[in-house]
């Protein structure tokens, strides 16, 4: 049956919920128009009043607590943007329990959680919808839940995190070393106070957990990933990088092959031709391809107020529409299959090393000795920065499954009278990509 008038709930009013309540009110006209009913918030639980002040809500809207939201039952549609994972993940089961869809960006709470929080949706046969989880404003949930449900998904690769590739962009353009660009990152709001989670690739392995999930419709947490994150790249790797024709990115890597998924985050060496190369500045962009679409792109603002305002509002006009029609909770959990995740050593790619080396006759023929014992391959060697008795050695191998190169490396170290320091090894990715 038709509502003319759809009332939801708003968790917190910060960034995010303060973009959604601002958007809902600006486009309510056309929204309107769109999904044939009125879309009203209704009540609003945040604990800074202000900031509620600052947005031009009544008193009355502002709640005291969730079970004035989870107990009202003109309450339809609950939006979570309180961020993290307690109490969030308490409210929005209890939202599911009491017949409410949701809607969320929480990616924590979805690449933890989402089987628990599914298995509550389709109890209940509500929806639960998180586009803006992945991506801010760019649409990826959902064109891979439904544009490209026919396809077989072999591969998605992307910048999912806009600090670390605006850091890696500066670093590239300015030859600055990690730490300078950091502060700069800090000073203009892009990275937080304490970094972590970004420079050392946490939220991109959040974000590539859930599409991981939906794109290989298996159970993929956020502990199933492997990371590496931007803090031991370095300017000499960046020059190195130019010099070598590539571009350094922090990617977030699923790939699905017959013994199972891989999914990782980690610094690469892209080709400067790639789609995925010319993305600066704090841009998201994700890469997928499949055996029917083929090779295509989905670009745009990863993050901010209003971009992922765009999203969450357009979630939440679903779930208007879905239970106009009645047809709530058709399209819950794709995890329907349970395929093993591949361990990190049994992948493979192309890795980038960078080594400093005693420079005298036969060093590169033992160094090269050693990687032949464990069918490490060299594609190409450059000796650099000779300083005194030492020199600056960099290679490039042919595809190697990463446990014979990290066991080739093991034995290398040993080498100390002439192998002072392996200073970085980075993987070569997005070589098989059409330009």
């Amino acid at each position: 049956m038709q509502k003319s008038l759809i009332k939801v709930a708003l968790l917190g009013a910060g960034t995010i919920g303060g973009g959604v309540y601002k958007l809902l009110n600006a486009n309510s006209k056309i929204i309107e128009q769109r999904i044939g009913s009125q879309i009203v918030v209704s009540k609003v639980l945040e604990r800074n009043a202000r900031r509620c002040q600052e947005l031009g809500m009544a008193n009355n809207l502002i709640a005291n607590s969730i079970d004035e939201i989870i107990d009202d039952p003109e309450i339809d549609i609950v939006i979570e943007l309180m961020g993290g994972i307690d109490p969030a993940r308490e409210f929005v089961i209890k939202a599911l329990e009491k017949k409410k869809s949701v809607v969320t960006a929480n990616k924590d709470m979805v690449a933890l959680h989402g089987k628990e929080l599914f298995a509550a949706a389709i109890k209940n046969k509500v929806d639960l919808l998180f586009e803006a989880s992945v991506g801010g404003g760019i649409p990826i949930i959902r064109p891979l839940k439904q544009c490209l449900a026919a396809n077989h998904i072999q591969e998605i690769m992307g910048i999912i995190n806009g600090t670390t590739n605006y850091m890696l962009e500066k670093m590239s353009q300015e030859g600055l070393d990690f730490d300078l660009v950091l502060k700069e990152a800090q000073s203009k709001g892009y990275a937080e106070a304490n970094p972590s989670s970004d420079v050392e690739g946490f939220d991109a392995a959040r974000k590539i957990a859930i599409l991981a999930s939906i794109a290989f419709n298996t159970r993929v947490t956020v502990n199933d990933v492997y990371v590496e994150g931007i803090s031991r790249i370095t300017a000499e790797d960046i020059a190195y990088a130019r010099e070598l024709h590539y571009v350094v990115k922090l990617l977030g890597i699923a790939k699905e092959a017959p013994e199972g998924i891989e999914v990782r985050v980690h610094p690469v060496f892209i080709p400067e031709q790639h789609p995925l190369a010319s993305v600066g500045d704090v841009f998201n962009a994700i890469f997928v391809k499949g055996d029917a679409v083929g090779e295509t792109m989905f670009y745009g603002r990863g993050a901010g107020e209003m971009p992922t305002a765009s999203a969450v509002a357009a979630d939440v006009m679903d779930a208007a529409r879905n239970l106009n029609n009645n047809v709530r909770g058709l399209v819950g959990c794709t995890c329907f299959e349970d395929k093993p995740i591949k361990p990190i050593g049994l992948t493979i790619s192309k890795y980038y090393i960078r080594m400093q080396v005693a420079d005298r006759p036969g060093v590169l023929a033992s160094i090269a000795y050693e990687f032949g014992r464990y069918n490490v391959s060299l594609a190409s060697v450059l000796q650099k920065n000779t300083l005194g008795d030492s020199a600056e050695l960099v290679l490039v191998t042919h595809r190697v499954k990463e446990q014979n190169l990290r066991d080739s490396l093991d034995k290398i170290k040993l080498l100390d009278a002439i192998v002072h320091e392996v200073s970085n090894v980075i993987r070569v990715e997005g070589e098989d990509v059409k330009a």
